[in-house]
């Protein structure tokens, strides 16, 4: 049976089986903090995680809208600089100020799936500088790629207790609209192995593909995870980069207005 799996509510959704945007790698390896600074991870008020994002401004954290939606900030954290999920010794764990969920946003599979989280306090890490209009080649067939979080390491299987990676290819977007009838590539693109095996997964949803010092997608919506033939579908980003940037670039406490 086919089932849908949008990354990051498939915490809350597992028992209906609907994997909303939270996606791992699976088939990857441990990645460095140190090298990856940009990458934190999103838990409940309750210290479970679900989603992740990235860095983009000292105080602004870029997820899926779909991580977002339907919560307050106070019931949610952002834990930056740490690598191992249970070293509650390293990094710092944030409550947003306030949120931004893109005015189009409905579903992840319909596009728009981005959202930004204010923060009061400048995190201490260094930002990932959002891909534009311009890095088209960054998203061209066989653009190799790196996903990052700390989802499940298989379906319906355990999330990471550390941060891991996997590089992955950009995939046909005649390939994408074909596997998934969805698919808009104007906002999307997927990634992966046609005879699958190397993926996200739920947990990983929100969090950072990355190209040449870029972030040129979120980790959005899939079927199932590392199956063959249902590669990852991601935000294009650059798509979202006009909309994006008045609400990265602006003063901590204007956010609010853009929302």
């Amino acid at each position: 049976m086919r089932r849908l799996l949008v990354l990051v509510l498939s915490a809350l959704m597992v028992s209906a089986g609907t994997a909303a945007a939270s996606e791992q790698v699976v088939g990857g390896e441990r990645a460095s903090i140190e090298a990856n600074p940009w990458a934190v991870f999103l838990t409940d008020d309750r210290g479970a995680q679900f989603c992740g994002g990235t860095i983009v401004a000292p105080t602004k954290v870029l997820t899926a809208a779909h991580c977002a939606v339907g919560r307050s900030p106070a019931e949610l954290r952002v834990v930056a600089g740490r690598e191992d999920k249970l070293d509650r010794a390293t990094g710092v764990s944030v409550v947003p100020a306030d949120i931004w969920i893109h005015r189009q946003y409905i579903a992840a599979d319909e596009g728009e799936d981005v959202a930004v989280l204010r923060l009061k306090k400048a995190l201490p890490y260094t930002p990932l500088p959002i891909a534009e209009l311009s890095d088209r080649v960054l998203y061209q067939p066989g653009t190799q790629l790196r996903a990052l979080g700390w989802g499940r390491t298989s379906e319906n299987g355990k999330t990471s207790r550390y941060l891991m990676q996997a590089t992955v290819p950009v995939l046909p977007d005649a390939f994408c609209a074909e596997t998934y009838p969805q698919f808009v590539k104007t906002d999307m693109f997927c990634a992966g192995y046609q005879d699958g095996k190397i993926d996200t997964c739920q947990g990983d949803s929100g969090g950072p593909i990355v190209a040449e010092g870029k972030l040129v997608g979120v980790t959005s919506w899939g079927e199932g995870c590392a199956r063959k033939d249902k590669p990852g579908v991601y935000v294009r980003l650059s798509r979202y980069a006009k909309d994006l940037h008045p609400i990265v670039d602006a003063a901590p406490d204007l956010i609010t207005s853009a929302r």
